[in-house]
């Protein structure tokens, strides 16, 4: 069968059909690339971190105020399938912020998780459960692509931007270093006025420039797919080829802004959906960054009855061949659906090889702005660690061509939102505005440079996690 006809049979072209319900379904592969890396580098039993995921389950947890929110949010989803509406509802009610949500079926799958690994579920009982629930609800995912699965192994993009080597996730995985290659070296982020700090100082071409470099960002990065099934190495070149930057620089013009064909980009674009990140550092200064992620919130609004597994929806990161106007750009071929394939991702877990940042973020395909940001905040405009984290965000990803700008108050309290003179000057420069109630969360963790210094190049970290969705950052 051909790559190109395989969305086309699954679909018949109806994109709906891939963002929610049985056939948005994909292999789940988490459990198996914890498991490996627990192989890998892990000291403690097994059963003995699994157990604590599972006593969660069966004891329970409390909702939430940002995860009632969603849960409003996705309601008529929650209340038409059973599994979900068995774990978050009550007598017919969404369970509110405060109750105490319990979910036995996970407690069980769990223990079996604990006791015989993800063979459980790619060649176990679990397994047979879980296909049984979903082949039931008219998916299609079967015990031999459970049994096919295989953890891949690839080695980080390793980039020196501005002046540290950056280690990030590869393709078919977004990252950072392509975004901070473009910003530094296309746009002189380094010596542009700073859009914001904690003195209030403001200077609007500083954003503009990086507005424009992300639209050449995300016009490039369409043309990356999983690096098994296409040749991604002449892509992946020029977007951490300093040189490249610079031609890209020429195109970028301080008084006004292009239509999304100015940026080169020949492909529409995959609006990805949500994810969780934890970026951590134990006693001995080995660092994890790890993104994972169901897709959307509650994945594709179907949870196995009788596993208790929230099935995700990540098809829905995958383009198909559809029927588009003249004003849409066709879907990428780099990413169409092939099986054994892994969709583009915006996922960008960075870790700084001196042990200076840990960094990562939720938020789908905003996530690449955001981290991004962060790491500019912190390493070229000279922000303190909360400050880098708590200044307001902005997104831009060629299409639809409008600047996403943060203007809410979170579950926090916290109020974000971009300055209004900000506002005005992008307006001037042809920038299209839209608010945004919401966002990316970003986990960042820096040494202190201050006690770096004093202890022989081991500094005091500084962990925040993003108050934007309730988080805090725990330590021993």
């Amino acid at each position: 069968m051909k790559l190109t006809n395989i969305g086309i049979n699954v679909y018949a072209g109806n994109a709906t059909l891939k963002g929610e319900g049985a056939l948005s379904i994909a292999v789940p592969g988490e459990l198996a690339g914890l498991y490996i890396a627990w192989e890998q580098h892990g000291r403690l039993p097994w059963n003995r971190l699994v157990r604590p995921a599972e006593r969660l389950a069966h004891l329970g947890f409390k909702i939430s105020p940002f995860l009632h929110t969603r849960m409003v949010n996705k309601s008529s989803g929650i209340l038409a399938d059973k599994g979900l509406r068995d774990i978050f509802t009550s007598n017919g009610s969404l369970l509110q912020a405060g109750d105490i949500c319990r979910n036995e079926k996970l407690a069980h799958t769990l223990k079996k998780t604990s006791k015989f690994g993800p063979v459980a579920l790619y060649n176990g009982s679990i397994g047979f459960k879980l296909v049984r629930d979903i082949r039931k609800v008219g998916g299609i995912l079967t015990m031999k692509d459970l049994q096919s699965y295989k953890v891949t192994l690839k080695e980080p993009i390793s980039a020196n931007i501005l002046g540290r080597k950056l280690l990030v996730m590869p393709p078919p995985s977004g990252g950072p270093p392509m975004i901070l290659r473009y910003l530094s070296a296309a746009t002189d982020v380094k010596h542009s006025a700073q859009y914001v700090i904690p003195s209030g100082v403001s200077g609007p071409l500083g954003l503009h420039r990086e507005i424009d470099a992300l639209k050449h960002v995300f016009a490039v990065r369409m043309n990356l797919g999983d690096p098994d099934f296409v040749h991604v190495s002449k892509v992946l070149s020029d977007m951490l080829s300093p040189k490249f930057a610079k031609e890209l620089k020429k195109q970028i013009f301080d008084n006004m802004t292009f239509d999304p064909s100015h940026y080169g980009g020949r492909w529409n674009q995959i609006h990805e959906h949500g994810t969780s990140h934890l970026s951590i550092v134990d006693r001995e200064r080995n660092a994890v960054a790890m993104t994972t992620t169901v897709n959307s919130y509650f994945g594709s609004l179907i949870l196995s009855p009788s596993t208790g597994i929230v099935l995700n929806n990540e098809m829905d990161d995958f383009s198909i061949p559809t029927n588009v106007s003249a004003d849409i750009p066709p879907p990428a071929p780099a990413n169409f659906i092939c099986p054994g394939k892994r969709p583009l991702s915006a996922m960008s877990s960075t870790i700084d090889e001196q042990l200076q940042a840990v960094v990562g973020a939720s938020g789908g395909g905003k996530i690449i702005a955001a981290t991004a940001e962060v790491l500019l905040n912190h390493f070229a405009r000279g922000m303190d660690p909360l400050s880098s984290v708590m200044a307001p965000r902005f997104y831009h990803q060629l299409i639809p061509n409008v600047v996403s700008y943060e203007n809410w108050t979170a579950v926090s309290g916290d109020h974000f939102e971009v300055p209004a003179d900000i506002r005005a000057a992008l307006l001037k420069k042809g920038h299209v505005l839209q608010s945004l109630t919401g966002g990316t969360a970003c986990q960042f963790i820096v040494q202190d440079e201050g006690t770096l210094k004093k202890n022989g190049g081991i500094g005091k970290l500084v962990a925040v996690s993003d108050p934007r969705k309730g988080g805090f950052p725990a330590g021993y």
